[in-house]
């Protein structure tokens, strides 16, 4: 496992002005969660998160989002890649990625909290319009991709509005009305902030990242479907080779190794939530062979399909993170 590499600014800490306003963002999401798991809200697209230690190994497939992280820190793993982001720092993605997860510092005392709003990427395609920062974004991709995911420092500005969303948990009425402001203008905020140039890679529509962005979400789409990268390429005027080269510089796998995760992930939630036994799930998400899928589980999620079910569904703490 490798530590992605992060500019000088991203290694740097956030200013410590912006420390008061995380501890009252912790304190938020503290009162509002008084046990552990994920918290889906009444505002749509914002979930909370709490760990009252540090957790086990994770797996999920991350939407285009943008994570706040208030109190503790945790470990993102994205193919061989690792991202290790805490307090006054946030994490955005730009596209659906598999991911392994794990909270690496939190206590009873001082739980890992973090807040998490799901982003639109028609919004952010909408904002950089209305930034005229289209040519620009153009300009500076080129030829190349970047990563999938980045971290940067959290801003006041990202800060402030976070908390103004949160507290409107408070408000069911003004909520209705002033949560999709306060998520948009987060989104803008991040835009015009350290993460803005990776974001607008994107939503450009005539860059490398944006082409990757349109075959993800077709082997989102189509999982269960065979894998044609020669169809995948032609549909988003890429050669073959230019694919899988910028497809690995966004998700740090290759296309095969991004749609067995997502059937794996997919096949998994299908047991969960539906009840099936493997054999049915793997055929659902396009696995020819149970004993191939069975071997290909074990080894993603540590324990064969239905060992794992056992342990999931014994679980009193929620295992799917935010």
């Amino acid at each position: 496992m490798n530590n992605i590499t992060y500019p000088n600014y991203l290694s740097a800490p956030a200013p410590l002005t912006a420390a008061p306003m995380c501890r009252q963002l912790a304190d938020l999401v503290s009162s509002r969660m008084s046990e552990e798991g994920l918290y889906e809200t009444a505002i749509p697209g914002l979930n909370l998160f709490r760990a009252d230690a540090p957790t086990s190994c994770m797996s999920t497939v991350y939407e285009p989002s943008l994570c706040v992280i208030a109190q503790g820190r945790e470990t993102v793993q994205l193919g061989d890649q690792e991202i290790v982001y805490g307090a006054l720092s946030y994490m955005v993605s730009s596209v659906d990625l598999p991911v392994n997860k794990l909270v690496i510092d939190a206590t009873p005392e001082t739980p890992f909290l973090a807040v998490k709003i799901n982003i639109d990427p028609a919004d952010v395609a909408e904002l950089v319009l209305q930034l005229d920062e289209g040519a620009k974004a153009s300009e500076s991709t080129g030829s190349s991709s970047g990563c999938g995911m980045c971290v940067a420092p959290v801003d006041l500005g990202i800060l402030d509005a976070m908390t103004r969303l949160v507290r409107l948990l408070d408000s069911p009425a003004d909520a209705r009305v002033l949560a999709p402001l306060i998520q948009r203008e987060i989104v803008y905020r991040a835009l015009v902030g350290e993460m803005g140039p990776r974001m607008r890679e994107f939503a450009s529509a005539d860059s490398q990242s944006n082409r990757i962005f349109q075959v993800i979400s077709v082997l989102k789409d189509r999982f269960a479907e065979p894998l044609r990268v020669r169809q995948l390429a032609e549909d988003v005027n890429m050669s073959e080779s230019a694919l899988y080269h910028s497809f690995k510089q966004v998700t740090y796998m290759s296309p095969l190794q991004f749609q067995k995760k997502l059937r794996l992930h997919e096949a998994r939630l299908l047991m969960l939530r539906e009840g099936l036994d493997a054999s049915t799930a793997s055929y659902r998400v396009g696995y020819e062979s149970p004993s191939q899928f069975s071997r290909e589980y074990s080894r993603m999620f540590g324990a064969p399909p239905r060992t794992d079910m056992i342990k999931l569904r014994g679980e009193t703490r929620i295992s799917m993170p935010a």
